[in-house]
């Protein structure tokens, strides 16, 4: 399984952070490439994104963790059946926020298990891409709660 993992303390307090960030439909607003968030329920939700070829991709994710008062949300993405099952066995979305005075300390993980011959020969390019959609995520964050 690979872990990619960013942290940033953002200024803006924890309850800011925390809705942003447990409100998919935000989304667009501060993680990469996602355009509109759709089929938003309690425990779900599809991101509809645009690659750089401006072709359109959708995700569905499902929500396993939300504790306002850990800080901590996590949501898994359904990979079987869909087009990213040729990539990924598992995509896991974690996000912590910690306290610091006036401000928050942002850390979010990305567990990836990649599936075919992907884990020998594409590890790497996958931990780069997901290092910049965390770094870009953690942007985001800065940017609009700031």
């Amino acid at each position: 399984m690979g872990r990619t993992r960013r942290s940033r303390t953002i200024a803006a307090s924890m309850d800011d952070l925390w809705a942003l960030i447990s409100d998919p439909h935000h989304l667009p607003r501060w993680w990469p490439r996602v355009s509109r968030v759709e089929e938003v329920g309690s425990d779900a939700f599809t991101e509809v994104m645009k690659t750089s070829r401006g072709r359109v991709v959708r995700a569905d994710f499902k929500l396993t963790a939300a504790d306002r008062s850990e800080g901590l949300l996590r949501w898994e993405q359904q990979v079987a059946g869909t087009p990213f099952a040729r990539v990924l066995r598992s995509a896991v979305t974690e996000i912590g926020l910690q306290s610091v005075g006036e401000q928050t300390h942002v850390t979010i993980e990305l567990r990836q298990t990649l599936s075919g011959i992907f884990p020998r020969v594409g590890a790497w390019m996958v931990r780069r891409a997901s290092s910049a959609t965390l770094e870009g995520a953690l942007d985001g964050l800065e940017r609009i709660s700031g």
